[in-house]
């Protein structure tokens, strides 16, 4: 079994991926993510973005194929060892906000330190000062329900920073926000994870999302190709095509 290289924090190799109905979602794909990098994968929808990012994640298990995170194989890892895995040292975004409806924002933004044993007060305090980065701190007592799709979004966001893990899955992690919005979430993201030395795979398909990464890989029907040109995301997601070439 071949080792990964000591600069890679996750790397993996021929990951194989098909869905219960039979349809292949990942064929063969091969990549390095180095310590702090931000890596955009990108590719239009149903490229197999997010099922990358969950065998990366732990949260799937690839049929075929080895991931490693520190030299540590995940893919030989029990359940409980992942999900722990996934507790301790990875954050995840999804492209649409799902917050606990009984727990107010700060709440909701705290909750993973608190699962891993971060007192009330401290929790609350590294909640606090991610809603304010990202401007949604002044509803910080309010419910999920009381708030836009895009500010869930945003609370979903700070959730996943507040924790500093050691690497950020983001997939597609501003289709719920306005385009006057995604410019400034998305550059605090990447701003707060440069300094923190957090490492960040952005699944994306769009090319201005894409352009604020460290380094690209293009997904095609489940294989890793030379170039995906994507156009620039629309004002409501999804609705304009993308037009590729490999």
């Amino acid at each position: 079994m071949e080792a990964p290289p000591d600069n890679d924090v996750l790397w993996a190799r021929s990951l194989h991926f098909t869905h219960r109905d039979g349809s292949p979602a990942l064929n063969g794909v091969s990549l390095g993510v180095r310590e702090g990098e931000i890596l955009a994968v990108n590719g239009p929808r149903g490229s197999g973005k997010s099922t990358l990012l969950g065998c990366l994640s732990g949260q799937l298990r690839a049929q075929r194929g080895e991931v490693w995170f520190n030299s540590v194989p995940v893919h030989t890892m029990g359940p409980i060892a992942r999900e722990r895995l996934r507790r301790d040292r990875f954050g995840w975004i999804d492209p649409a906000p799902s917050l606990v409806p009984e727990l107010n924002v700060w709440e909701n933004a705290a909750l993973p330190l608190m699962l891993r044993g971060t007192s009330r007060r401290r929790a609350k305090v590294a909640a606090q000062e991610w809603l304010e980065r990202l401007d949604i701190g002044e509803k910080s007592r309010k419910r999920p329900a009381d708030l836009l799709q895009s500010e869930r979004q945003r609370v979903c966001i700070a959730r996943a920073l507040a924790p500093a893990p050691t690497v950020l899955f983001a997939d597609e992690p501003t289709a719920p926000l306005h385009r006057a919005d995604r410019g400034h979430v998305l550059r605090t993201l990447t701003t707060a994870a440069r300094s923190h030395g957090i490492t960040v795979l952005l699944a994306t398909h769009d090319a201005e999302t894409a352009a604020l990464a460290d380094r690209t890989v293009s997904l095609l029907d489940g294989r890793r190709v030379t170039t995906v040109h994507l156009p620039p995301a629309p004002e409501t997601e999804g609705r304009a095509a993308c037009s590729l070439s490999a």
